[in-house]
């Protein structure tokens, strides 16, 4: 229940602070639409993955609520899957043999078919779970179209990841190198330090 009570300060702190952010969430995702999207990746998700769509869908028609510093919106599981199909599509020359190290948290410059894009930045950029094998396989990296590499690992999980927001957020603290704000109109801000 660690991503449950963690995400539960995230939107508890989003409706007193962030009310317009918060409003765009959606508030459990389908879990037939989580079945799906381990059917087509062929293999299981994270244990905390599974939590957090349990009780957040992302946002309806792919808003923005830039909950992951410094600036990424989660996906739902279909947002997830649309996402990770464009990819397969984009690298399909590459998809069988990526230029990736074969160890979760191992960087890459393509993207691997065990890295599932589960945050955007309405630019091209996401945040995925690494499915590879090893001892980090869960862990959240940053995805760089543009420079077609990976980054990371940013967090060890999706519970440390969410943890660390919810910290943040209720200590206005930094989060790796950001801090949290909000604008006039009721939206987060991360501001980068």
């Amino acid at each position: 229940m660690a991503v449950a009570d963690a995400w539960g300060r995230i939107v508890r702190w989003l409706s007193f602070y962030a009310p317009s952010t918060g409003s765009v969430l959606r508030t459990m995702a389908d879990r037939e639409d989580v079945v799906i999207l381990e059917q087509e990746i062929g293999v299981e998700l994270p244990d905390d993955l599974h939590e957090w769509w349990s009780v957040c869908g992302g946002t309806g028609n792919s808003a923005f609520a830039e909950i992951v510093p410094p600036f990424y919106t989660p996906h739902g599981p279909q947002g997830a899957l649309d996402a990770f199909r464009v990819q397969r599509k984009l690298w399909a020359d590459a998809w069988d043999t990526p230029e990736c190290g074969p160890d979760a948290g191992s960087t890459g410059s393509s993207y691997h078919p065990l890295w599932v894009p589960f945050a955007f930045d309405g630019l091209g950029d996401a945040l995925v779970v690494d499915l590879r094998p090893g001892s980090l396989r869960g862990c959240v990296m940053e995805w760089d179209h543009e420079r077609a590499e990976a980054h990371g690992p940013e967090w060890r999980s999706i519970t440390e990841m969410l943890e660390q927001i919810a910290t943040a957020l209720e200590d206005r603290s930094k989060v790796r190198h950001c801090r949290p704000d909000t604008t006039t109109d009721g939206r987060i801000d991360w501001r980068t330090s």
